[in-house]
């Protein structure tokens, strides 16, 4: 201790005022230098020195370094780490790994950040989990709600508005009528009403997620029989058609019927006009309609006795 003080002395000579103590820091004992280096034992030096002019401010300076070590000296410091254990074994180097295709690079991607901007899901992922919570706004600065991508078209029969008398006044809203399907067979008649047409469209595209029904169809995308069908006022006449007649009818029949994948048959209202009445006269016409194979199955019997 007495050498690093005498060593330090010489260069601090110039200034006026010296004040030097040691003592042990326990600040850097995380280093683990007694494992590293078990002969030096670790000091800080801290010397404080102030200038003898007033145009510079007192300095403080503060220095470690170990005992019995000359940090001015050329000789090297020999560097003594711990021997590693008998059944230690070395980490191949990152050369001599085997190279990854581009489906295990997009796998562990896509493990830390997620599905790739690409829309693209390696481990089936949802890539549209995300859309829920960002909040998108329109030219008004109200938040756009997306359309849900579930596989579903969606097609708007009918907005209209309607009033509500109360005791008040009269009470202003829109009325839509909304058919969704996936042209697979899958088709609901829906309808839903509110202050914007925008909102009523979209209470109108849930209710008819809600009523979903399966239209039976033949290879040739018609349907297997006739089936007529009420609702109200209003009453619907289904019947098959030839391929290549295409859908041979108007109004609300023909948008069920196009929205379920239906690409020949043909349909007439019969009653009243109403939209909704005869969309949903559609849909019990459609739901009377059965499948050979199941009328067989129910009968016990193969399907080539059916038409005899």
């Amino acid at each position: 201790m007495a050498t690093a003080t005498a060593t330090t002395a010489t260069p601090l000579s110039s200034f006026s005022s010296l004040s030097i103590s040691l003592h042990t820091t326990p600040r850097l004992s995380f280093l683990s230098t007694t494992r590293l280096f078990p002969k030096l034992a670790f000091s800080s030096l801290i010397c404080r020195a102030s200038s003898s002019s007033s145009d510079n401010p007192p300095t403080e300076i503060d220095t470690s370094f170990f005992d019995k070590f000359n940090p001015n000296a050329d000789e090297d410091v020999v560097f003594d780490p711990p021997t590693p254990p008998e059944d230690y074994v070395s980490p191949p180097s990152f050369d001599d790994l085997p190279e990854e295709d581009e489906e295990e690079i997009a796998a562990a991607f896509e493990e830390l950040y997620g599905p790739a901007y690409s829309g693209i899901s390696v481990l089936g992922k949802d890539i549209n989990v995300m859309d829920s919570k960002v909040k998108k706004t329109g030219a008004l600065g109200k938040t756009k709600k997306e359309k849900i991508k579930d596989g579903f078209d969606e097609r708007v029969v009918q907005v209209r508005r309607v009033t509500k008398v109360v005791k008040g006044g009269k009470q202003l809203r829109f009325r839509a009528i909304v058919v969704v399907g996936d042209k697979k067979g899958q088709v609901g008649v829906g309808v839903g009403k509110a202050k914007e047409v925008i909102a009523a469209v979209q209470k109108s595209a849930v209710n008819a997620r809600r009523n979903i029904i399966t239209v039976p169809m033949t290879k040739y995308l018609t349907f297997p029989h006739r089936s007529d069908g009420d609702y109200g006022a209003a009453k619907v006449m289904l019947r098959p058609a030839s391929p290549g007649t295409g859908v041979i009818a108007g109004g609300a029949v023909r948008i069920v019927l196009e929205m379920a994948g239906v690409e020949n048959a043909l349909g007439k209202q019969i009653g009243s006009n109403n939209a909704l009445n005869n969309a949903r006269a559609t849909v019990v016409a459609v739901q009377k309609m059965r499948q050979f194979r199941d009328v067989a199955r129910d009968r016990g019997i193969p399907m080539e006795e059916l038409w005899k």
